[in-house]
């Protein structure tokens, strides 16, 4: 039997609704309890807590939400439980490439966790990157920070009131998703020390990114271990157009092989000296990072040290959703911020395209 209606305080206070059996409108649990013949409170702990109702009514009132076409409200849901089945991504920019299998294994696991995914990005700005953390915070359950800006100070804070997961950069107490870097690096500068070359720039990103030292320290290792000589060039943004405006340096350096901070930067790059009659590979080779979609449409296809951004993503939304597991079965224990906490390292790997290979010799 179902449970019998008797007299209910929020369903006096507020009528229920009419609702279309079409699906359009949007029902509320009081449609849903008026065609189950229930009361809303039961409607409510049904829908929000599975198991405490009779099987027959929890059938019932799924069967009169099916009907009703009814869709949980996350932030309705929120006021008595505190949460709204929302995580957030803060990118660094949302226009590269490099980020959008991050977004894609990040959303790919949300959905397959029951969770809603709320995407902002800070345009390469640390007080952006903040300002948006701090909105955000307000209504989700927590937050990951692809490739962040801000200093580590800042993230810890925030991670003090929610959880907080990082990608490409590592900030103590905070769980991080971090590339190897070095096993990438170092396939590459082997490769091009067999190709002959003998001086090899590094393109650097922003200089607030956590990454682009990473990079530029494995770079100098490799070749140290390779015996080449290592210099550093600067690059004024991350885009393909900032490629282009370091072309210049590159050739005064004399360098004749290229890693970059990213696949952006070695297009602009390759373009440039291309189109300043350089011959990519025979007189300079050119490497990029991240292997983002697209890097095999150069010509010559770009030789690219490849990170798994899909599994940074996946990866990332992972920790964060166990971390909320976590604090809804242990509501009871403080949160902290500056403990050691999980890193997940995935490798990289050197991707062998056309705009690597023998240094030709001059003339």
């Amino acid at each position: 039997m179902t449970e019998p209606k008797t007299p209910d305080a929020a369903a006096t206070t507020e009528p229920a609704k009419k609702h279309s059996r079409s699906g359009k409108s949007h029902a509320t649990i009081y449609d849903i309890a008026k065609v189950a013949g229930v009361n809303p409170s039961t409607v409510s702990r049904a829908l929000s807590k599975p198991g405490r109702v009779s099987a027959k009514t929890q059938k019932l009132i799924e069967d009169a939400a099916a009907e009703l076409n009814y869709q949980v409200n996350p932030f309705a849901r929120a006021l008595p439980t505190g949460r709204t089945n929302t995580f957030g991504l803060i990118v660094a920019d949302i226009t590269n490439p490099t980020f959008f299998d991050i977004i894609r294994g990040a959303e790919t696991t949300a959905t397959l966790r029951d969770y809603t995914l709320v995407l902002a990005e800070s345009a390469e700005s640390g007080v952006t990157e903040l300002t948006a953390a701090r909105r955000m915070m307000a209504t989700v359950d927590g937050l990951i920070l692809a490739s962040p800006r801000m200093d580590d100070d800042d993230i810890r804070a925030i991670a003090r009131d929610k959880p907080v997961v990082v990608i490409n950069r590592e900030v103590d107490g905070v769980p991080c998703v971090v590339p190897d870097v070095n096993k990438g690096i170092s396939e590459a500068v082997r490769s091009l020390a067999a190709n002959g070359h003998h001086k090899v720039a590094f393109v650097a990103g922003p200089p607030q990114s956590w990454m682009s030292a990473r990079r530029w320290e494995g770079v100098q290792a490799a070749c140290e271990w390779s015996r080449l000589e290592a210099v550093r060039l600067e690059s004024a943004k991350p885009t393909v157009d900032g490629g282009r405006q370091v072309a210049r340096d590159v050739r005064a350096s004399g360098a004749t092989a290229v890693l970059t901070y990213n696949d952006l930067l070695a297009i602009g790059l390759m373009q440039e000296l291309q189109a300043a009659g350089m011959v990519v590979p025979d007189q300079i080779s050119i490497v990029g990072f991240d292997d983002i979609f697209g890097a095999d449409f150069t010509t010559p296809p770009l030789t690219t040290v490849r990170s798994p951004l899909g599994e940074c993503g996946s990866g990332a939304a992972t920790l964060l959703l166990d971390l909320l597991h976590r604090d809804v079965l242990h509501s009871d224990l403080p949160r902290s911020a500056g403990e050691p906490s999980a890193t997940l390292r995935v490798e990289t790997e050197l991707v062998l395209r056309g705009s690597s290979g023998r240094l030709l010799p001059a003339g």
